[in-house]
């Protein structure tokens, strides 16, 4: 990474220097720039720079050494902090960055005074706007040595922004059996393809009157629909850049907050400890030939995107679904189901701490399923092309299900099944909850408490 040297000293500058600082802030000071240095310094610098660190070593310092090691590309330099690591942390991990990282995040958070600016500073050489992210991080909800570059610059990977939608009969590029991520807000119903939205991995725009976002992460293969609006004000959201247990971590534009993709609230920043939580709506992971029988004036996206990429089904990230390997590390797996096992799962803003996964491989064999969630009782109906949708089932037991509309309760009542709610044929409705596919292992990291069904 050729930086010049004046860039980290004048960031140098900008970050450390105050008037008649105390001493202990001097060495703080000195060993943030040192470890800047080491990524764009010189060689008389850098070699000063590693005996600094080394002389000064904490367990402080860990977090920052294992970030300048992923963000560098001098062998030389990586292989002389592994050195420093295992000399100070007493274990031998040799060049398995993600066995030391799993070693950090599994031990209670050791973070160096400065660790917030020295994170900013480190990433603004990939990219400026990096740095606001941690300018003002407050009381972060999540720990900042687990929150890792992806790879991209913010907005990187770019988000379809109102993008442009056609009706179902003037879509040719879809095949029946292709995968589609379906919503319906207010009557208004759109169809995603996955082949599209993989290479964006956000949608913004205004569906059925509301301000919406469809955030996809591709890594733990979550789609989750966000109502923007909080309290009158509409939150504009983008991809950060930044991961955190390999789940994209959203930015808003407004004050460059972070927040996290699973729960829909900021983590680290401004808005933090503000109270803001988004709502949900309701996705279906489902295949374009059954949207389009149940949604015949559904919208579509069109491949008209603005932007260059091969949206051909299976083209986005092609060797990653393949396998069952992490492409980014997580502090813990759990192996009663593979890693990218299909799981459907429930986070009910009324019970955040009773997050709920069921195997999709349960749901395929179980087309009618009962669960609860403390007070809240549901049922989730499975369709044949896969498709699970959840309802609050309250005090009705369903005994059928016909794989279509229609489904039956104990007492012989026939229920239609639409987006938004079951509506039995006296009138009762038993409304929709808000629920999505995710790799078991994205889920897992993001809530490790979960309860599995399989």
């Amino acid at each position: 990474m050729s930086v010049p040297r004046s860039l980290v000293f004048s960031l140098g500058l900008v970050l450390f220097v105050a008037a008649t600082p105390a001493r202990s802030e001097v060495t703080e000071r000195s060993v943030t720039r040192a470890f800047l240095t080491l990524i764009a310094g010189g060689e008389d610098d850098i070699v000063d720079a590693v005996d600094l660190i080394e002389a000064t070593w904490e367990p402080t310092y860990l977090a920052m050494t294992l970030d300048v090691i992923r963000l560098s590309r001098n062998p030389a330099i990586s292989a002389a902090l592994l050195r420093l690591v295992e000399t100070n942390v007493g274990e031998e991990h040799e060049f398995d960055l993600g066995a030391w990282q799993r070693r950090m995040w599994n031990a209670p958070e050791a973070r160096h005074p400065r660790y917030a600016a020295f994170k900013g500073a480190l990433h603004s050489f990939l990219d400026p706007r990096f740095a606001a992210y941690f300018d003002d991080v407050g009381e972060p909800l999540i720990r900042l040595d687990e929150i890792v570059w992806g790879g991209v610059r913010q907005d990187g990977i770019p988000p379809l922004r109102n993008p442009a939608m056609l009706a179902a009969g003037e879509i040719v590029y879809l095949e029946d059996e292709h995968i589609v991520f379906g919503i319906s807000v207010n009557g208004d119903a759109r169809a995603y393809p996955k082949r599209i939205l993989a290479w964006h991995e956000m949608f913004v725009d205004v569906v059925g009157g509301t301000p919406v976002a469809g955030v996809y992460c591709t890594l733990c293969g979550t789609v989750i629909l966000y109502y923007t609006e909080h309290d009158g004000v509409n939150h504009a959201l983008g991809t950060s850049g930044f991961l955190y247990r390999s789940n994209k971590l959203m930015f808003d534009q407004a004050t460059q907050s972070l927040w996290s993709t699973m729960r829909g609230i900021p983590v680290v920043g401004p808005l933090v400890g503000k109270g803001i939580v988004l709502d949900r709506g309701s996705v279906v992971t489902t295949t374009w030939g059954e949207w389009r029988r149940r949604h015949p004036d559904t919208k579509v996206l069109t491949l008209d995107t603005g932007h260059n990429r091969d949206y051909s089904e299976g083209a986005a990230y092609r060797d990653y679904f393949a396998t069952d390997d992490l492409m980014f590390q997580v502090p813990a797996l759990d192996m009663r189901l593979k890693n990218k096992a299909e799981v459907f799962t429930v986070l009910l803003g009324a019970h955040p701490d009773r997050p709920l996964a069921i195997s999709a491989d349960f749901l395929a064999a179980h087309p009618v399923h009962h669960d609860a969630i403390e007070d809240t009782a549901l049922v989730v109906l499975t369709d044949p092309s896969g498709a699970n949708r959840a309802y609050a089932s309250e005090d009705v037991t369903f005994t059928g299900y016909d794989g279509d509309r229609s489904a039956q309760d104990g007492a012989g009542m026939t229920w239609t099944l639409e987006e938004h709610a079951l509506t039995a044929e006296d009138g009762r409705v038993l409304h929709r909850i808000p629920a999505q596919r995710a790799f078991w292992f994205g889920w897992y990291s993001a809530f490790p408490h979960t309860r599995l069904v399989q």
